[in-house]
């Protein structure tokens, strides 16, 4: 097995195994060594959102400082869903390695691959989610102001 591999999958074995969330763990390389080590934590904390690549991307991206991991890579033992993968793109990361897919995930009681259907086509699932615009007019007066501010950081 991938010694970094591993490391994830270790990590979605003891969290599991704990009891504070499901069998995910991850892992962040940075030049060749472990920067930030995590498993799913949503029992643990009560937060829906404390997977184990979000997790492991906010422990990397505390320990370099900076929201740009592009020199970074992941190793997950699950196939990110659609939320972790999002974080993983907004964080620059290039290459992931996963080990089980989200239709793994879907066989154990996971329901990754039903936001990955929505995403194809929201129309058919508005029992499930509703998205609303609301006041659009009034909040691009916000955007307006952040395209107009000199000293912005793109990210």
């Amino acid at each position: 097995m991938n010694t970094f591999m591993k490391l994830a999958h270790d990590e979605a074995v003891h969290g599991s195994g704990n009891g504070d969330g499901g069998p995910f763990g991850a892992v962040i390389i940075h030049q060749g060594t472990v920067i930030a080590t995590a498993h799913n934590e949503v029992l643990k904390s009560n937060d829906p959102t404390a997977h184990a690549e979000m997790l492991a991307i906010r422990k990397a991206a505390s320990v370099l400082n900076r929201f740009d991991l592009s020199d970074c890579e992941l190793y997950t033992s699950c196939e990110p869903c659609p939320m972790c993968l999002s974080a993983i793109y907004w964080a620059r990361i290039k290459t992931v390695y996963y080990g089980c897919t989200r239709y793994d995930a879907a066989d154990i009681g996971f329901d990754d691959n039903a936001i990955y259907e929505y995403l194809k086509q929201p129309a058919l699932y508005t029992d499930t989610l509703k998205l609303i615009s609301l006041n659009r007019d009034e909040c691009l007066a916000g955007f307006q102001l952040w395209r107009d501010k000199a000293d912005k950081i793109i990210y």
